[in-house]
């Protein structure tokens, strides 16, 4: 159990707050944590986190944790390569225990489609320098034995990409950002945001007002509320993902497995749980509100992806279920940048569910921008503005669940 002055360490309802910061930062999940942690190492700005609930009470302690460069483009494979760089460090950086392990990610392609899409990201992971390799589905067997390949046309393993336990990751930024001098405050909303001639006013749950220069949206699948109250409007929008956590088992399975057809993911936990997801079938419009309940519809549609690519899963009892929110943006590259009509509060938002392994390096160059004014080549096709100058024609066609 924690102890107090750790908890503490971390922030805390009882957190005194000034009465004015140069940057506020609604959200204390782990985007708004790393950012807060990267400022106080290149700057002297006063900054305030502010989260509604408790520590990882949102997305990023809901999410399983998966850390890989297997993607579909340039910029993304480039900023999860460092990404993943950070973490091989991050555990002393931070001074918490990650569980971060390297047992890499393999990719199953079971049609023609998968197999064009394994075959043209390998080509472009080897021209970035990431180790990704093609495998057959008898060399994927070598790697996971258990595992049905009848079918599988192609596999692409990285032994570079991981997993990491996702609490201990929000718990070391908030501790590492607090004794910089970063104020984390909880259980505090934000209730309003009112336009000053020289910045923004906070109106808190609490009764209080913080003033700040500028202020970052930092509350991924919620963002689309607190946005809508100052007339923002972004195409961004909540959705529901659902994952589930099974008896343990003794350790057998090293990477996280994907099946591309399916959608279907799982790992293995370092106490042996196997911990998996899937996309499933939309229903009906885009969601507005986050939605956090869980529904047999996942674990019946999961369970048959699951015991047919691994049989041995058919008898497994299945543990825990819970679910957490996607931010979905509509071209799946995320949105961060100065909001339209509004370049004082800053966007960072609609990762598609996969900010949490974005964020160590999203939050350096977020850090950088905020107090250096530094402009990442990422941030251009980030630009909040995008949108009303007519949208986007990139789609990245690796986002998985």
């Amino acid at each position: 159990m924690m102890g107090k002055g750790r908890a503490q360490a971390m922030g805390s309802r009882r957190a005194e707050l000034p009465s004015r910061v140069d940057i506020a930062i609604i959200g204390g999940g782990i985007m708004g944590l790393s950012t807060a942690y990267h400022l106080s190492r290149i700057s002297s700005l006063k900054v305030a986190v502010l989260e509604r609930s408790y520590l990882v009470s949102g997305a990023s302690g809901r999410n399983g944790g998966g850390l890989r460069m297997q993607w579909g483009d340039e910029g993304n494979v480039a900023l999860m390569m460092e990404s993943i760089e950070m973490c091989r460090g991050l555990a002393q950086e931070l001074g918490i225990n990650l569980w971060f392990r390297q047992g890499g990610y393999l990719f199953l392609a079971r049609t023609e489609a998968g197999e064009s899409r394994l075959t043209r990201n390998a080509e472009l992971h080897h021209r970035l320098g990431a180790p990704t390799r093609l495998l057959s589905g008898a060399e994927a067997l070598e790697i996971v034995p258990q595992l049905d390949v009848s079918d599988v046309r192609l596999a692409a393993f990285n032994p570079e990409d991981g997993v990491v336990f996702p609490w201990p990751f929000v718990w070391g930024y908030a501790g590492q950002a607090v004794s910089r001098g970063v104020t984390v405050r909880t259980h505090t909303a934000v209730d309003r945001i009112e336009g000053l001639a020289d910045g923004l006013r906070l109106h808190l749950s609490t009764g209080e007002r913080l003033d700040a220069d500028r202020v970052l949206n930092a509350t991924g699948a919620w963002s689309i509320e607190l946005n809508r109250s100052l007339g923002i409007e972004l195409p961004n929008h909540p959705h529901r993902h659902e994952i589930m956590s099974s008896e343990p088992l003794k350790p057998f399975l090293d990477p996280l497995v994907v099946d591309l057809a399916t959608g279907l993911y799982f790992s293995q936990s370092t106490r042996g749980e196997i911990v998996a997801g899937i996309t499933m079938p939309d229903e009906g419009p885009p969601a507005t509100e986050v939605d956090l309940a869980s529904s047999r519809r996942f674990l019946a549609h999961l369970g048959r992806a699951l015991t047919t690519i691994m049989p041995l899963t058919a008898q497994l009892r299945v543990l825990r279920q819970w679910s957490g929110p996607y931010d979905v943006s509509p071209d799946g590259d995320a949105i961060v940048g100065p909001s339209p009509g509004l370049p004082r509060l800053y966007q960072v938002c609609g990762f598609t569910g996969h900010g949490f392994m974005m964020a160590p390096a999203v939050g350096k160059l977020l850090a950088r921008l905020l107090a250096k004014g530094e402009r990442h080549p990422m941030l251009e096709r980030w630009d909040p503005a995008r949108f009303s100058r007519g949208g986007s024609t990139r789609r990245e066609d690796m986002i998985i669940g």
